[in-house]
């Protein structure tokens, strides 16, 4: 299974959630979507399997900070240049299995009474979240060129976004003993209703509407802010492209977004990686091609030309009665892959010109070839057969 679904929101969790909550976050999917409580429901089946991959990721730190800094590229084992396995091909595994790879994570309780409503639950005596409110994320597009690809690169971006009020240092307050307690929340951040109905005491949360989940009330504003903590502002942010990228990778730096609202996070940056056109080269996955021309005799006898590489020219021999449409190949010459993956080579698509205009000498040299047997396209062994078997991958 390969899930283009944001792993965090699989799970129900945010980006800077700790392990402990994405292990009870998964458990709760887990139990929700769990094969005796959904028997026979496929769509149950592939959610619960869902949520197994995107734990498998987000549970290792290695793999997780590969995925929060490029995404789904970053742990999969196929396409797009993969980073590396992401790890269990949950799609082909057993129920028992999953169980099995994640340990004791469900405990003796999974089957019990706290799986299927049993026990109660732990209401929190304090705020637990931190002041403000956090930062919106933003996206941007970076077109690279096919070097800059191919062994990475540091780029610098000016962005245009939310910025820290250096006034107030994103309070939001003149100083720092201008705040209180909010009365409506008591400094929870919010306010809970609590209704009675036949099944027991239902409990209903939301954010404060007083101090919007603050916890405190500004009582004097900052003057150059209005009491937001941000102002519009441009930073310089360095990105650092790792080699391999492919059009359509992104690249997730933390933090790096609009600032938070009050001393809140900061949102993140996605860069999303886009590729320029090439003058002489197309591209195939870490693979680079490059078509090169020859006259006539320098295909009959044979010659040796400087053709252009990503690390500069390079000499290629070409072997006398070398025949048009014959690929080359140039070891190590290609992109280096994603986490060290190894490195492409580039190949040379040979073609030969044919002159339109010859000169009477020209014609007259011409003519006697044609007249040679050694010339003659008789001689081309399998001629007719590869001539039929390319109109037959042309049109079949």
């Amino acid at each position: 299974m390969s899930t283009n679904r944001d792993y965090y929101e699989i799970l129900g969790v945010d980006k800077s959630a700790s392990e402990d909550e994405i292990k009870k976050a998964y458990r709760k999917k887990a139990m929700k979507f769990h094969p005796d409580r959904n028997k026979g429901d496929s769509e149950a089946e592939k959610k619960f399997k869902e949520a197994s991959e995107a734990y498998e990721v987000l549970r290792d730190k290695e793999k997780r900070a590969k995925y929060d800094q490029f995404g789904h590229a970053g742990v999969n084992g196929q396409g797009a240049g993969g980073f590396g396995g992401g790890g269990a091909d949950f799609d082909n595994m057993g129920f028992e299995d999953i169980f099995s790879r994640f340990g004791d994570i469900f405990g003796s309780g999974f089957f019990g009474e706290e799986a299927f409503g049993g026990g109660g639950r732990r209401g929190r005596s304090r705020r637990s979240k931190e002041p403000g409110q956090p930062g919106s994320d933003m996206k941007i597009r970076m077109s690279l060129k096919l070097e800059e690809i191919a062994f990475g690169a540091e780029k610098k971006l000016k962005i245009k976004k939310q910025i820290k009020c250096d006034s107030c240092g994103g309070t939001g307050a003149e100083t720092n003993s201008d705040f209180e307690t909010c009365s409506t929340c008591n400094g929870m951040g919010e306010v809970r209703q609590v209704t009675r109905t036949m099944l027991g005491q239902m409990v209903n949360v939301q954010t404060c509407p007083t101090c919007n989940g603050d916890g405190r009330i500004i009582k004097n504003k900052c003057k150059k802010c209005s009491g937001e903590g941000r102002v519009k502002g441009e930073e310089t942010i360095k990105v650092n492209i790792p080699s391999g990228v492919s059009e359509g990778n992104y690249i997730t730096l933390r933090g790096q977004g609009n600032a938070g609202r009050r001393g809140g996070p900061a949102g993140d940056l996605i860069v999303l990686i886009q590729e320029k056109e090439h003058e002489n080269f197309s591209r195939e996955g870490n693979n680079i091609y490059y078509n090169l021309t020859l006259s006539i005799p320098e295909a009959v006898l044979g010659t040796e030309k400087q053709v252009p590489t990503l690390k500069g020219k390079a000499k290629l021999k070409i072997d006398p009665g070398t025949q048009p449409g014959k690929m080359l190949r140039m070891r190590g010459r290609g992109i280096k892959g994603l986490n060290n993956s190894g490195e492409g080579d580039q190949y040379v698509r040979l073609n030969v010109y044919m002159p339109e205009n010859l000169s009477d000498s020209e014609r007259k040299a011409m003519e006697s070839f044609k007249k040679s047997d050694n010339f003659s396209a008789s001689n081309a062994k399998g001629n007719e057969k590869n001539f039929f078997s390319k109109m037959k991958d042309m049109f079949g």
